[in-house]
């Protein structure tokens, strides 16, 4: 799988109006960011904002500005900071990620 820029993940369980928007800074070949893309496909996220700092370097350096973080993938949902895959699946696995998902505090 390589992931394009910008694009949308489609099928969901989660209501496009009331969800966050999710954006997560990546490369093409970034296995921690297909696993983060797969991850939130599961989770059922319709929209998913790929943005590429492969292919940008002043999206990089404004990954680096909002994150404080020079590594892909930079996840962020709504105004939340949740970090790379590591902090995804770990607020998945405490629970945590399906409420952020929704719309709801960490």
């Amino acid at each position: 799988m390589i992931l394009n820029s910008e694009n949308s993940v489609s099928g969901s369980s989660l209501t496009p109006g009331t969800a966050p928007e999710v954006v997560m800074y990546c490369t093409a070949m970034c296995p921690f960011c297909l696993m983060a893309d797969r991850l939130l496909s599961r989770k059922g996220v319709t929209t998913l904002k790929r943005v590429r700092v492969d292919i940008g370097p002043e999206r990089r350096r404004e990954m680096i500005e909002r994150s404080g973080r020079t590594t892909v993938p930079q996840i962020f949902i709504g105004k939340l900071h949740v970090g790379g895959y590591d902090g995804l699946s770990s607020l998945d696995r405490a629970g945590k990620l399906d409420s952020l998902l929704q719309g709801g505090s960490e």
